[in-house]
């Protein structure tokens, strides 16, 4: 194809970023040096086409390396891979964690979304304005000078540590920082400019590696540190692509950066850590999560050595006997998965895992990640092997640096050991692993829209069916499951099927995460079996601080529903939140007391959808900013009589027309705030008067929609 590139050149530094990942040009019809030969005849172009899967890498690699992403390294980029200059920028200005113009090479991003705004990040926010101006300012200087800029961001994943802010720095490496809770001390040292490129405490383009090699704190276990030499990995290694990074190599530098300090323990986010009654965080806070050899001695690998045992199908018939379904929100039946993308004759066959942790309130699959990221190789290894995939993706949220490092230390020594690649534990079956970044997209997690992403496109969702067992990622058959369901995999197999089965009740079988967070003494992931109730789990957390009492409580995060304060009683399973006119949603369970505004909880729940939606569909890109308006004017003094119409009519709207998830469960929040809490029934503008009679507070179960109950494939997040 000829492409009409653009005018501009690319930086050395963009072109070493890209060049790094993709290798030496091998012509100049791919950027590298024009020679004669290269004027008679044109090669590689069905090769470059093949790579579009890597354009999302390639951004990351120039972002990462300079702080934003220029018209000559977009240039470059496609030239490299032969995409169009169009549909780069349209990927580029898809992702809110990538710039498109030149900005400091340090970015903060401060949560205020509705687990921090709990907790007091409007004061930092202020703080930040009046140290580096609004949103996106900076004061030192002109963009190319060492200074720092600022962004509100979405949830974090932080949320035990409310409120949280995260500094990225571009470099070679590329380092980050994390203040949790974040404090006025902290934040201005985040805020801090960094230190000029090539000073004593910073590694400029020339001094650095290309890559940034494992995390000092893995060197006994990394096998760069017993003199193997690696070389970034060729295009097409192993599966359809690369996944950009050297054996052993690391994104982001182990050492924070200047102004940051080290993060605690992952198993500061588990309160009751080391108890006896976990089985899928047994291992947080009693295995080094850097160390393959004490996850083994942890009883690490015996279940895919039980999974190899039994053969695909024994581990197919296993899954479906323990009644395990998805733990992202939909409860499909991971069997059934399983056992329909197996089935299919078309191959290659592909397996994702949905990483993409962004409900506002989640943060379960960041402390797997962070704290046992092991299991989450192996569960997919075991997932892999069941449905016939030789390829996996591990598709990450950008807003979780260190959960990267862990994975990519435990994928370089799963490989180092065999139990990745060519010949898994020597039984002939072929699997490995590829990392894929997200970059602040919400959408992205939703189980079509992910596919774009890898593929290199805008995250979109795709129209169903074909259903991704039929033609998922690349087209071929793919099944998707999160972090969480494919950790419950492990002990299904340990265990048995029916005895896993025998756990919880006979509608949710099985170990449940919830993410607690707002006014609990104990804020933090908790593992219970299905069953407990609503108050089991407050009471758990610590229950509420003297002199304080529940308002209400959000479960399943922005997409979910609120409850009142005295419907504690609601059982934690699908089938019981259900019957009770709520969900579960990814377990969220965000406990707001009575000092908590919820119009303006409500309103930053409605800001969200609008800033996340992906704006393809008319019913979601048009009522998501509608519903917002609708709030802030009740927010200002408008009256409910008017207003309250108009939400109900958009929100309906959008949940009948909407093409995926995001837009069907946009208005659930507001909805159940409104008939539940009685939010907006009275003349006030705060909510607090008396309730609508034809909206009792109270409704109907069976006419409460209920987000679990969407397309049943759907395990979005």
């Amino acid at each position: 194809m000829d492409l009409r590139l653009l005018d501009e050149v690319a930086t050395d530094a963009e072109r070493d970023a890209v060049d790094t990942l993709l290798g030496a040009p091998a012509s100049g019809w791919e950027g590298g040096t024009r020679q004669d030969s290269d004027l008679r005849y044109a090669r590689g172009g069905h090769a470059a086409r093949d790579q579009r899967d890597l354009l999302l890498p390639a951004l990351h690699a120039v972002n990462d390396r300079v702080g934003w992403i220029s018209r000559g390294a977009l240039n470059h980029i496609c030239r490299r891979l032969t995409v169009p200059p169009a549909e780069a920028y349209a990927v580029a200005s898809f992702y809110a964690m990538f710039a498109l113009h030149e900005r400091p090479r340090r970015v903060v991003h401060l949560c205020t979304d509705i687990a921090c705004a709990a907790s007091g990040s409007g004061a930092l926010r202020d703080r930040l304005t009046a140290r580096l101006g609004p949103p996106g300012g900076h004061s030192d200087g002109p963009p190319d000078a060492p200074g720092t800029t600022w962004h509100e961001s979405p949830c974090l994943g932080m949320c035990e540590r409310a409120p949280a802010a995260l500094a990225l720095e571009a470099g070679s490496p590329a380092r980050y920082a994390v203040a949790a809770p974040a404090t006025p001390d902290a934040l201005d040292s985040l805020a801090a400019a960094p230190p000029t490129e090539g000073s004593a405490t910073s590694v400029s383009d020339a001094q650095a590696p290309t890559t940034a090699r494992a995390p000092a704190d893995t060197a006994d276990t990394d096998p760069s540190a017993h003199g193997s030499e690696h070389t970034a990995a060729p295009a097409a290694a192993h599966g359809r692509s690369p996944d950009g990074h050297a054996p052993g190599a690391t994104t982001y530098a182990s050492e924070p950066l200047h102004g940051g300090a080290p993060e605690p323990d992952p198993a500061a986010a588990v309160p009751d850590a080391g108890s006896p009654d976990h089985v899928l965080l047994s291992r947080i806070g009693r295995v080094d999560p850097l160390s393959l050899d004490d996850y083994r001695a942890a009883g690490g690998y015996a279940a895919l050595r039980e999974a190899l045992r039994l053969g695909p199908a024994g581990v197919i018939r296993e899954v479906t006997d323990s009644g395990l379904v998805g733990r992202g929100g939909a409860a499909f039946p991971t069997g059934r998965k399983w056992s329909a993308t197996a089935q299919q004759p078309d191959t290659p066959h592909y397996l994702v895992c949905n990483a993409d942790e962004s409900e506002p309130g989640t943060f379960k699959d960041r402390v797997l990640m962070e704290g046992d990221p092991f299991s989450v190789v192996e569960a997919m290894t075991v997932a892999g092997y069941a449905i016939g995939a030789r390829t996996g993706y591990l598709y990450i949220r950008g807003e979780y640096p260190r959960a990267l490092r862990h994975l990519e230390n435990a994928l370089a020594q799963a490989r180092e050991r065999g139990l990745l690649g060519p010949d898994v534990l020597g039984s002939g079956f072929s699997f490995d692993i590829e990392i894929r970044r997200g970059a602040g997209a919400y959408i992205c997690g939703e189980e079509t829209a992910i596919f774009g992403s890898i593929e290199g496109q805008r995250g979109e969702p795709r129209t169903k069916p074909p259903f991704p067992v039929e033609k998922g990622l690349f087209g071929k058959p793919t099944t998707v499951n999160n972090v969480e369901t494919l950790v419950n995999v492990l002990p299904v197999l340990l265990m048995g099927g029916p005895a896993y089965a025998a756990v919880g009740t006979d509608g949710s079988t099985g170990p449940k995460l919830f993410c607690v967070s707002g006014g609990v003494r104990r804020p933090g992931l908790y593992e219970l079996p299905f069953g407990a109730t609503l108050g089991d789990l407050v009471e758990a957390a610590g229950g509420m601080p003297e002199g304080r009492s529940i308002r209400a409580v959000l479960l399943g995060g922005a997409a979910g529903t609120f409850v009142r304060g005295d419907e504690l009683d609601i059982p934690l399973t699908f089938e019981g939140a259900r019957a009770a006119g709520t969900s579960l949603g990814s377990g969220v369970v965000l406990v707001l007391d009575d000092t908590a505004d919820l119009g303006a909880t409500l309103a930053r729940v409605a800001a969200f959808f609008r800033d996340e939606s992906c704006g393809q569909c008319v019913p979601c890109r048009v009522g998501t900013v509608r519903q917002e308006e609708s709030l802030l004017r009740l927010r200002s003094g408008a009256s409910p009589a008017q207003e309250l119409p108009l939400l109900r009519e958009v929100g309906r709207a959008m949940r009948d027309a909407s093409i995926c998830g995001l837009g069907q469960t946009a208005w659930n929040a507001v909805e159940s705030a409104i008939d539940r809490l009685g939010l907006y029934s009275g003349s006030d503008p705060d909510g607090t008067g008396a309730p609508d009679p034809d909206h009792p507070r109270n409704p109907d179960p069976a006419h409460t929609p209920v987000p679990g109950d969407r397309a049943a494939t759907e395990e979005a997040r």
